[in-house]
């Protein structure tokens, strides 16, 4: 795929109705402004009995989130839902998730055989490319998507061709910002809501340029930034160098696995790095 390559026009209104629907009709939206629904406070979750927790780091209102690799993530809620984002296959988490999220920008980022155990398989385009639509409590999680345009091997524009998907759980809102190929308006950012985790594209060549992703990233004012889709040490660096002082603290951990909270976010924005191999 070419790259870098002049940014995709901004997505047009009528992709954004889904999730601007899904934010009018919130009635907790006016209150914290954070996300597009708030699950947390959905009054038929918070009459489900407890079930068993889906790892042992996971507890009550807390969040797991494993680095896989490439843009694979393993998500787990404290009720036992677990997801793999833009699940593949070639790199797979090691157990079968219940709710699958995939992109279409090439296979290292969807799979044509899904393992039959997944529950949820849940695709960021459609074939006609219409916009891809999701609205989906599962358990104690809710899934939404905001459709975005992405670019073919020509460079011409695939329309709906990709997914920016949220989840939320324990009161956290995640976004995994998929291939993304362009900056968002602000139409866009009204749409996500307020975000607490953005999971980043940052090799500043086959998705957006290095210049685009920051522009992305400041523009969403995330507590919580984890890199993803770097293809090597150089690449992840060239993003931190660039990223360095734009008040953000810059952590690395030794272990591809995190633990989210709300009362554990960090009091300065920050990137955090994880290392893949979950």
């Amino acid at each position: 795929m070419p790259c870098p390559l002049p940014r995709i026009a901004a997505l047009g209104s009528a992709l954004l109705l889904g999730l601007a629907a899904l934010i009018a009709a919130s009635p907790a939206h006016a209150q914290a402004e954070r996300c597009p629904k708030l699950v947390a406070e959905n009054p038929f979750l918070q009459r489900l009995a407890p079930r068993a927790l889906p790892a042992a780091y996971v507890g009550p209102r807390q969040v797991g989130l494993t680095y896989i690799g490439h843009s694979t993530f393993l998500i787990e809620t404290a009720g036992g839902v677990t997801v793999a984002t833009d699940y593949n296959d070639y790199v797979r988490p090691s157990v079968v998730p219940r709710v699958a999220t995939m992109n279409r920008a090439h296979s290292t980022h969807y799979s044509l055989n899904p393992d039959p155990g997944i529950e949820y398989v849940l695709k960021g385009w459609r074939e006609d490319r219409e916009p891809a639509r999701y609205d989906l409590d599962i358990g104690d999680l809710w899934v939404g998507n905001l459709p975005t345009n992405i670019r073919d091997w020509q460079g011409e524009t695939i329309r709906n061709g990709n997914s920016i998907f949220v989840f939320r759980a324990a009161d956290l809102c995640i976004a995994h910002l998929g291939h993304l190929h362009h900056t968002l308006t602000q139409e866009d950012i009204g749409a996500l809501g307020r975000l607490d985790v953005v999971l980043a594209p940052v090799d500043g060549s086959y998705t957006l340029d290095i210049d685009g992703v920051i522009e992305v990233l400041k523009a969403l004012e995330v507590p919580v930034i984890i890199p993803m889709h770097y293809f090597n040490e150089g690449t992840l660096n060239h993003f931190l160098t660039r990223f360095a002082g734009r008040d953000y603290a810059i952590e690395r951990r030794e272990s591809p696995e995190l633990v989210l909270s709300r009362a554990t976010l960090p009091k300065k924005p920050t990137v955090i790095v994880l290392p893949p191999g979950g």
